[in-house]
């Protein structure tokens, strides 16, 4: 291709990288960022919105025409240098494909719940990676929405290289008020369970996740506060052996997504 850029001051670098920086000019915009083959090619394949596909030299000449051939009626492609790849990368060693993509309209809890569905709560999780990692896995399990409430940008780099796609296929709501999100959940029927560590909390595995159901998962390091674990309808602990009275938060939601789908 003609017109390789290879200037660091190319508008649409300089905005590549403040998206990739910067929530503030994420929501300014309206767009974030997504670096990788695999994860361009899973928002293509949703119709994800993306307006601008960029190229180093090197994936254009492996790539191109394969990601060519998706519909791009609404999307910028442009090739870059392979050197000014390595310069925006949030990678050690990137593939040399990146894309800017709307922000989806944000959806309520309210909005994703339905009569018999389970829901994963994040509440407080400042973890990109881990949050990234939960959204994967409720897609893996088939969890029906994840929201998110107090927890790091939905759409930041880390978050969103996490999830492995799984982004662009899940319900994902964002509500920060916690009244409003209590609200919105138990007015649609749904039993709010918060995981705890408390010896008089229900072991997960003798619970009954029938009907609409939705579990609360608290910060990596202090878990969920007493008030939002209070309000819940019931508090559930994953029973533990050992000396181990705690897991990593991600690995905590695993377990408790398995046992709301089993």
């Amino acid at each position: 291709m003609d017109n390789i850029i290879t200037s660091k001051d190319n508008p649409t670098i300089k905005l590549y990288q403040k998206l990739s920086s910067s929530k503030k000019e994420r929501l300014q915009y309206g767009l974030f960022v997504l670096e990788g083959l695999r994860i361009v090619e899973d928002a293509l394949k949703e119709d994800s919105g993306i307006t601008q596909l960029i190229l180093t030299e090197k994936a254009w000449e492996r790539w191109g025409e394969e990601l060519l051939q998706a519909d791009l009626r609404d999307t910028r492609t442009i090739v870059i240098s392979n050197e000014l790849g390595n310069r925006i990368a949030s990678t050690e060693s990137t593939q040399g494909v990146f894309a800017m993509c709307r922000i989806p309209f944000q959806r309520t809890a309210e909005s994703i719940v339905r009569e018999g569905g389970k829901y994963l709560v994040l509440f407080g999780l400042q973890d990109p990676g881990n949050v990234g990692m939960m959204i994967r896995t409720a897609d893996a399990l088939g969890i029906d929405g994840v929201i998110m409430s107090g927890s790091c940008d939905l759409y930041s780099p880390k978050v969103i290289r996490s999830t492995m796609g799984s982004v662009f296929r899940m319900a994902i709501a964002v509500e920060n008020d916690a009244d409003a999100l209590f609200e919105q959940l138990h007015g649609k029927g749904a039993v709010t369970s918060a995981a705890v560590i408390d010896k008089d909390a229900v072991p997960v595995t003798e619970c009954e996740f029938t009907g609409t159901q939705a579990v609360f998962i608290g910060n990596e390091g202090n878990g969920l506060p007493a008030d939002i674990a209070q309000r819940c309808t019931r508090r559930v602990i994953i029973p533990m052996h050992g000396n181990i009275n705690s897991l990593n938060a991600a690995m905590a939601a695993g377990i408790l997504m398995w046992e709301l789908k089993r």
